[in-house]
């Protein structure tokens, strides 16, 4: 009998332990940084979120040092798009295509380009020095420079 109580402890034990670090393995559930990049080559070090605000919602068409800016939104990546922009103004998706759809009439202002990837993103970052755009942290590449971290 004590032998069998022993098996039955020792394995619970081992089963507990197992258990244990299955769970410390697993990723924390917490969502991947979101940054905003721009060539390595271009002379802007950092932005503030107003300035980002003013470039990608269309106030503004040139970084603060006067050069040319060509902000870029992902098209196929509605997860990213929306978590960007739900960081930056505090609006959904939704809200964002229905500010671009107002302005667009308007003739006043154009919207932030669009790369279909975010491959095609960072493609196009390592190609243009205007460029400016939004990725996740582990697509930043050393052709790229970070400019801003949202926390």
């Amino acid at each position: 009998m004590k032998r069998y109580c022993f098996r039955i402890i020792v394995i619970t034990g081992l089963l507990a332990l197992t258990s244990v670090n299955c769970f410390a393995s697993l990723p924390e559930g917490t969502p991947e940084k979101i940054v905003v990049v721009i060539h390595q080559k271009n002379e802007v070090q950092s932005l503030d979120k107003k300035g980002l605000i003013n470039l990608f919602m269309g106030k503004y068409s040139a970084f603060p040092n006067g050069q040319e800016a060509t902000p870029i939104d992902v098209a196929l990546d509605e997860n990213l798009k929306a978590e960007f922009y739900e960081a930056l103004v505090g609006l959904p998706l939704p809200r964002i295509n229905a500010y671009w759809s107002r302005l667009k009439f308007s003739g006043r202002v154009k919207p932030p380009a669009l790369e279909q990837t975010v491959v095609d993103v960072t493609q196009r970052l390592e190609n243009d020095e205007s460029a400016l755009a939004y990725v996740y942290e582990s697509n930043v590449t050393d052709k790229m420079k970070v400019v801003y971290r949202f926390d």
